[in-house]
């Protein structure tokens, strides 16, 4: 039964890519909403649980904000084909299908089933919403795109990531409003070159799997079990590493990629847009150190009973990669001056 399980988990994830590569390296726009579509229905079954209730809320709840933001793409693919093209008409297509592409990502301002989607998901799953299933819709944007209506999302983008991390709870929905806030630094990347976009995108992919791996292997899901578990010192080092990476903050790895786009932001002169972006970054770091001050400063009463022993060869994997992003931003400046 379990490698039935299994075979079936794998042969679904093998869907998921090839999708993604129908989508992304199709010659016209009904071949890309064909590799969107088949993405959307080989990803739900692999969320959908008949034993888990939330699960199969999740995943209800995921089918239909996809499927409206297929119709809306299609619709648009519609539009473009066969209406008269002159500046409005073109504006107007263009805001479509980007807006239907950006509630494929769960971006701003069509984020609200984003967070209560991945409450209901495992880590595993939390790991490819918030990395893998942004990648169709992010180059299918960067083909056509409006500057000015992009610009205004990504600073909401921002903005929202930034204050709805707060007072939240649930680790899941921090690492969705984490994931709303860098979407704004990823569509920043995406306007100004694509493999600066690819850049910060893997390096937000590494940095989210080593969270998600790390709240996995340790079961843990909210706020107050960061102090309840006797959890070892390595394991919180990790931690903060890794949440001040994503932040961030230097000389962590997660800097690099945001200090690139701070530097192209500042020489064409987009003085304003750079400083709002720092400041929401700020508030981000926030709530990040508000879980390590957690973890850190507050233990609870050590039963005989209550104690976790993680003997994980997975979990030693993590912490070295924890620590090369340590070591990955004074690389870098080395690798660059």
């Amino acid at each position: 039964m379990l490698y039935y399980f299994n075979s079936n988990k794998m042969f679904f994830l093998f869907i998921i890519f090839f999708s993604t590569l129908i989508s992304i390296s199709s010659n016209s726009w009904l071949g890309c909403w064909i590799g969107l579509e088949i993405n959307l229905l080989s990803f739900i079954p692999l969320i959908s649980s008949p034993n888990n209730l939330m699960n199969s809320e999740a995943s209800l709840k995921y089918f239909l904000t996809q499927s409206i933001a297929s119709i809306n793409f299609l619709f648009s693919i519609i539009m473009n084909l066969f209406l008269m093209k002159n500046f409005f008409m073109d504006n107007i297509i263009s805001i479509l299908m980007n807006s239907s592409l950006l509630m494929k990502m769960g971006s701003t301002p069509f984020h609200f089933w984003f967070p209560n989607i991945i409450e209901g998901l495992s880590w595993f799953n939390c790991l490819i919403l918030m990395t893998w299933q942004k990648i169709s819709p992010m180059i299918l944007l960067f083909y056509y795109f409006n500057l000015n209506f992009l610009m205004f999302i990504m600073m909401l983008n921002v903005l929202i990531g930034a204050i709805g991390g707060f007072n939240q709870t649930s680790l899941r929905k921090i690492m969705a409003f984490s994931s709303i806030n860098n979407l704004g630094w990823m569509i920043s990347a995406l306007l100004i070159s694509e493999t600066l976009w690819m850049v910060y995108f893997l390096l937000y992919s590494f940095l989210i799997s080593i969270m998600c791996g790390l709240f996995y292997s340790m079961n843990i899901f909210y706020l107050n079990q960061m102090f309840n578990f006797n959890i070892n010192f390595s394991i919180k080092i990790s931690i903060m590493i890794n949440f001040l990476s994503l932040g961030g903050l230097p000389p962590f790895l997660g800097f690099f990629p945001k200090w690139l786009i701070i530097n192209f932001m500042i020489s064409n002169n987009s003085y304003i847009i750079s400083f709002f972006f720092i400041m929401m970054s700020l508030i981000t770091l926030m709530f990040y150190i508000r879980i390590i001050y957690s973890s850190f400063l507050f233990f609870s009463f050590k039963f005989k009973w209550f104690k976790i022993f993680i003997k994980n060869k997975f979990l030693i994997l993590i912490n070295l990669f924890s620590y090369i992003s340590l070591l990955g931003m004074i690389l870098s400046t080395f690798f660059f001056f």
